[in-house]
């Protein structure tokens, strides 16, 4: 079964699809190994693990796409990724979903920031106005090959011009055909609520995205799914598990001069190899010397 139409299957599941973020290869594995349906890779992850740097655009388009097909090809999961804005204009939104597809990924998500954006928990983002979205929108729906492929709108306008606009916005991109609808950074469940019925109106699956320590109330799967979510994404957990873990063993290593007593909080080398599939590699490797 190709991962989109897997993907469109778990959308559509009665149960809320619990999706967290990698931010490389080896934390899809991760991921993939501790029993998830699907996962998902976001500019927030990625600009710290290739740049060290905050998620305010600073990661290009392909950059992105190179790393989208190096996670695609490490696990068989479903991925859903993050376009950001597009990158331009209509026709680098459909340069960027045909380059996402031909990577292998499931599902793709373009929002309404300005150029370049931000995390969408942060201060200081803008929004473009919906007659500018809106083509983008429509260009990322023509352009994909695959008609299984989920095309994602998500709109930053809660946080600049208010709920009722983030609803409003919401509704028109439900209209124009968007699979899935991601209204970022709502502040109370009440309005996560509201959110929700709007999108039920259109018959549009919605989705909630969890920052620890964003502005979103970090509700269970099963509290969102009673609002009436179809997808939650944690698109932070893995980069910051990730860096507490390095700064942590740094410390020990420094303080210490060895890493004995710290050994019950890593992996050993036979350990690490199983997870990054060494001996079917090598098993792989064999039969072909052998035929």
């Amino acid at each position: 079964m190709r991962r989109t139409t897997r993907f469109r299957q778990l959308l559509a599941a009665p149960d809320i699809l619990s999706m967290p973020c990698c931010h490389d290869a080896l934390s899809a594995r991760v991921l993939e190994q501790a029993g998830f349906e699907a996962i998902a890779a976001a500019g927030f992850g990625l600009s710290g693990s290739l740049l060290g740097r905050p998620d305010i655009g600073l990661l290009e388009g392909q950059e992105l796409i190179r790393q989208y097909e190096r996670i695609c090809a490490a696990v068989e999961l479903p991925v859903f990724v993050d376009l950001d804005t597009g990158f331009g204009d209509v026709n680098n939104v459909v340069r960027a979903v045909q380059a996402a597809e031909r990577a292998g990924v499931a599902a793709v998500f373009l929002e309404d920031q300005t150029y370049p954006k931000r995390c969408g928990h942060m201060a200081g983002k803008q929004v473009v106005a919906v007659e500018e979205y809106l083509p983008k929108l429509r260009a990322a729906l023509a352009a994909r090959r695959d008609p299984d492929l989920v095309i994602t709108a998500r709109t930053d306008a809660a946080g600049v011009l208010g709920l009722e606009e983030a609803l409003r916005r919401a509704h028109l991109y439900a209209e124009a055909g968007a699979d899935l609808v991601f209204v970022e950074a709502l502040e109370s469940v009440e309005a996560m609520r509201a959110a929700n019925q709007v999108l039920a109106s259109c018959g549009t699956a919605s989705m909630a995205n969890l920052i620890e320590g964003g502005r979103t109330p970090l509700l269970t799967a099963a509290e969102l799914q009673q609002l009436g979510y179809a997808v939650v994404a944690h698109p932070c957990g893995s980069v910051f598990t990730a860096a507490r873990a390095l700064q942590e063993w740094a410390a020990h290593l420094r303080e210490h001069g060895g890493v004995a007593g710290f050994r019950g909080r890593m992996l050993d080398f036979d350990a690490y190899h199983q997870l990054v599939g060494l001996e079917a590699i090598r098993a792989r490797q064999a039969g072909w010397e052998e035929a």
